[in-house]
């Protein structure tokens, strides 16, 4: 990719946000914040995740 292209990429993405409503940014933030995985299994893998639920699910 070129330099020019890169600009030009980033200027049109610059213009889209700015030319969305506060209250469209707000609710992608928000959409994009719920995807999220949980914490433990961002940092630590799907292992410490299953300890975790296996020993939620026993307590109750």
């Amino acid at each position: 990719m070129k330099t020019n292209d890169y600009v030009k990429y980033l200027t049109q993405t610059v213009v889209k946000y700015a030319e969305q409503p506060k209250e469209e940014r707000v609710k992608i933030r928000v959409e994009r914040k719920s995807e999220k995985s949980p914490f433990l299994l961002r940092w630590f893998g799907i292992i410490p995740y299953s300890f975790m639920l296996l020993i939620k699910r026993r307590k109750h």
